[in-house]
């Protein structure tokens, strides 16, 4: 099993594992628990998929039968384990600090992850938001992938430790994250960032909140975000659930019932209904006008893929220039699980491509 797998952002299930360390440094030692065998059922869900990946798929089963359903008492236990495995090494090459940050009025402070920052430049920005379907995963996991975007883009990355779901609800994140915005903001020439351009972005879980993000700088008005660029982005409560997704569809990767699972952590409340807030679903959202450009990617057999696709539409009907990918044959967190294939080095290059297009076009 690889470290890119044990790292996968958009995967929430592995952020329950007990988190050997040999898993973490990449290893398979005897003392690491077996992966289960997949049965001729399992073994049918690969139709759907990309052969490039099935090799990738089927570790991705075989960890998820190790790791079982997703609920609150499983959830709550991976926080006591530190919620995910070790982080992999950081490059020394790229700087990274710690800060912590007052959070919004009487919150707690929020811990963020400042990368390659450099005063005394005017480089492009990004704010970061992990992913773990609202209730998994940590900042820290990402950091060694992050260090990586920011050498290859000449940028400073904040990436923010937000509150999880189900301690904390939507308004919590929420807020959190646009206290790392609002921090990144304000800070900007000891980061060495241009103010005008700065890109959210994130996986699964925290491409939702980057599309929250974006929705909540708009409405308030106080800092101007150049771009948005959603990786797979959750976005919609009411998928897998009130609205069902065809058999082929989420046969490897996360699925309809944690999604839903999720949803209802990060809610508190049933998804699904009318009684869901607009402000914690970005699908939900009725104006998406005056919102900042958008890139969207996502795999075809993706849980997300349908309303991935239908906000790309709604953004486009409303005036905001937005391009989307979508990678036939590829399921939730392919990129990160098989990295070194086709299918996810057009992934990977696309989301890098188009943010590096955003901050040419806005140091114009």
């Amino acid at each position: 099993m690889t470290r890119k797998m044990i790292a996968l952002a958009g995967a929430a299930l592995l952020a329950l594992a007990p988190a050997p360390a040999a898993y973490a440094q990449g290893q398979p030692p005897a003392q690491a628990p077996a992966m289960p065998a997949l049965t001729a059922e399992d073994e049918a869900k690969l139709a759907p998929i990309a052969p490039e990946l099935h090799e990738a798929a089927r570790k991705a089963m075989g960890f998820s039968k190790m790791m079982g359903t997703i609920d609150e008492a499983r959830v709550l236990a991976s926080r006591k384990r530190g919620g995910g495995p070790t982080p992999a090494p950081r490059h020394a090459d790229i700087p990274v600090t710690e800060q912590m940050i007052p959070g919004a009025k009487g919150a707690p402070n929020v811990k963020l992850f400042v990368i390659n920052a450099k005063a005394g430049t005017s480089r492009p920005g990004i704010l970061h938001t992990h992913g773990g379907g609202f209730i998994l995963g940590t900042a820290a996991t990402d950091v060694r992938r992050l260090q990586e975007m920011a050498r290859e883009l000449d940028c400073v990355i904040v990436s923010v430790e937000y509150r999880l779901a189900p301690e904390t609800d939507y308004t919590g994140s929420i807020e959190d994250n646009y206290a790392g915005l609002s921090w990144m903001y304000r800070n900007a020439a000891g980061l060495g960032l241009d103010r005008s351009r700065i890109a959210v972005t994130g996986e699964s879980a925290g491409g939702g909140h980057a599309a929250l993000l974006a929705i909540t700088a708009r409405d308030r008005g106080e800092i101007p975000i150049l771009f948005q660029a959603l990786v797979y982005p959750m976005l919609d409560d009411r998928t897998g659930g009130v609205v069902q997704v065809p058999p082929h569809i989420a046969t490897v990767g996360w699925s309809a019932s944690e999604n839903q699972y999720g949803w209802q952590a990060f809610l508190r409340q049933k998804p699904g209904t009318d009684a869901v807030p607009a402000r914690a679903v970005p699908a939900r959202t009725k104006d998406l006008a005056g919102l900042p450009p958008a890139f969207i990617e996502v795999g075809g057999i993706d849980l997300f893929a349908s309303e991935d696709i239908e906000y790309a539409r709604r953004l486009n009907d409303a005036g905001v220039p937005t391009e989307l990918l979508v990678i036939p044959g590829a399921f939730h967190g392919f990129d990160q699980l098989a990295p070194e294939s086709p299918q996810a080095r057009q992934f990977t290059g696309a989301k890098i491509e188009a943010l590096r297009r955003a901050f040419a076009r806005g140091s114009k």
